[in-house]
């Protein structure tokens, strides 16, 4: 039987086997060093759970579609899409290959892959991996070790698992829309594809748990989530407000729902948001405002009484608020303990010192588009550090190098080639 990958990273010191794991000399060997993943991910949700594999030690072969004709509209899409930002960041630290999966050469040369892989991730519609004859029970024939990781926009059975899904689509029918924006306004989709985030960092989880459990049984699982189950869990207690205590949550605009008081409020300049959800923090806010007496009126001293006089309460709050700066307040309320922030615009982000300290900003050098800067992961290993180790590749860049490692002849390469099969 194959060695489990934490056996790899512990016994072998190969180049060739750690490629993606080693960091050179100085550089401590990153946690996920001699796993082998293939990529066969579209979209943002996929490509979110295999960027966390990537950026942390994984060798990630990322299988991209073969391109169009030369001159075509298709042809330009793809490097268009693929030299934009969006990308760059999604897809870096992999090497990448083309294959025609639908040309039983092009397919021979995935089963090959995935002959000693660790790990598939792919957010295909269920009937096309299963016409593709790729789905988990056909390569767990080929790999019994492999971990096959799927991600769907509504499951992998029921009524709804052949219906595309997409990120927007999924915020809808989870309730998610129904209780984001203004009570009189129209539903409202978040500022980021939420829904995809969460099933890519989902599934993720779920990789390594069935790592961690082949590690005891040798044997692989299949493990799959979608953008629905994702963001029904991410509904958290506002499902449990329908789900125990039968009462339909409501678009509330800026304001929480229950922890009273909690809202954007205005400053002589912009903006604050605060926070102030429990009777302890009730009173700091009191006191930060200059009406500690707030806090001792008996109508007001409780939770349930807050959210009976939120509107009350919300306007008072607004009428010393706007009287000044956003900066006063952030001092004012933060050295009493109050949990209260600007609303940053993305440039303003980026230039606050928590987030410089916090080095979420990693640059990179591209061959084609040059030196650019990417968000890096949010994890945080003790004794490693973080960084981005390589630009997203050209779509088929490391096609050679890969079809090489699968022991395959100059001659065998070149005809794969000729026939768009690679």
């Amino acid at each position: 039987m194959k060695p489990s990958f934490e056996q790899e990273s512990a016994l072998t010191n190969s180049s060739e086997e750690l490629r993606a794991g080693d960091m050179g000399d100085d550089e401590p060997l990153l946690p996920l060093a001699g796993l082998k993943v293939i990529d066969l991910t579209l979209a943002r949700a996929g490509p979110t759970a295999v960027r966390h594999l990537a950026d942390w030690g994984a060798d990630v072969i990322r299988v991209e579609q073969p391109l169009g004709p030369p001159g075509s509209p298709a042809l330009e899409d793809v490097v268009g899409k693929e030299r934009g930002s969006d990308y760059q960041n999604l897809h870096r630290n992999k090497r990448s290959v083309r294959i025609n999966l639908k040309d039983p050469a092009g397919k021979a040369v995935l089963l090959d892959l995935v002959k000693d892989a660790d790990v598939l991730v792919e957010n295909m519609r269920p009937a096309v991996k299963d016409r593709l004859g790729i789905g988990y029970k056909d390569l767990k024939l080929i790999n019994p070790r492999l971990v096959y990781g799927s991600i769907s926009g509504f499951g992998q059975e029921g009524p709804y698992r052949e219906r595309p899904g997409l990120d927007q689509i999924a915020q809808g029918m989870s309730g998610l829309m129904s209780v984001t924006g203004f009570p009189d306004g129209m539903p409202t989709r978040t500022g980021i594809a939420v829904g995809d985030l969460t099933a890519g960092n989902m599934l993720a989880l779920s990789v390594m748990m069935a790592l961690f459990e082949r590690s005891r049984t040798g044997v692989g699982r299949w493990v799959h989530t979608s953008l629905m189950e994702g963001l029904l869990f991410m509904m958290d207690f506002q499902t449990t407000r329908w789900l125990v205590d039968k009462e339909i949550p409501q678009r509330v605009g800026n304001a929480h729902p229950t922890a009273i008081p909690t809202d954007v409020f205005p400053t002589l300049d912009s903006h604050i948001t605060v926070c102030a959800g429990s009777s302890r923090m009730w009173a700091k806010l009191c006191e930060g405002l200059g009406h500690p007496e707030w806090a001792e009126r008996p109508e007001w001293l409780t939770r349930d009484g807050r959210r009976a006089h939120k509107a009350e309460i919300h306007k008072r709050i607004e009428e010393v608020t706007r009287t000044k700066s956003t900066q006063h307040w952030i001092e004012t309320l933060n050295d009493r303990g109050v949990t209260c922030g600007p609303i940053y615009s993305m440039d303003e982000v980026f230039a606050d010192e928590q987030v410089q300290s916090l080095a979420m900003v990693q640059p990179v050098q591209h061959p084609t588009l040059g030196r650019m800067n990417l968000l890096a992961s949010p994890l945080n290993f003790d004794g490693i550090p973080r960084r981005i180790r390589k630009a997203t590749p050209e779509g088929g860049a490391d096609r050679d190098e890969i079809l090489r490692e699968l022991g395959y002849s100059p001659d065998k390469i070149e005809s794969l080639k000729a026939a768009g099969a690679c």
